[in-house]
């Protein structure tokens, strides 16, 4: 299983921003092949997104998924990316993820 983390710059409301992602974002996330689970999280002035893909590739992929979107629905440049990773789950309790397990 791998995962895609991406860190935005935001101006308003990170309840705000959460709503709107789990309403247009997450949809377009769950209709993708390998979609397995999405999390927000505001820190220090900053929200971080996670997804979790079956492959590699298809968390790649939710890259332009996730530009297209924040394109579309933050013209105004309230939300800016500033970093975006994908990489492999080696524990997540909640996905049933374990150490030693190969993905």
């Amino acid at each position: 299983m791998h995962a895609r983390m991406a860190r935005w710059a935001f101006i308003g409301d990170p309840h705000e921003l959460a709503r709107r992602a789990q309403e247009g974002m997450l949809p377009l996330f769950q209709s993708q092949p390998g979609f397995v689970s999405y999390s927000i999280m505001a820190a220090d002035g900053e929200i971080l997104s996670f997804s979790m893909w079956d492959t590699a590739e298809q968390a790649d992929a939710a890259n332009s998924v996730s530009r297209e979107w924040v394109t579309e629905n933050f013209p105004s440049g309230e939300l800016e990316l500033k970093e975006t990773r994908v990489g492999e789950i080696l524990v997540a309790t909640a996905l049933g993820v374990t150490a030693g397990a190969s993905s």
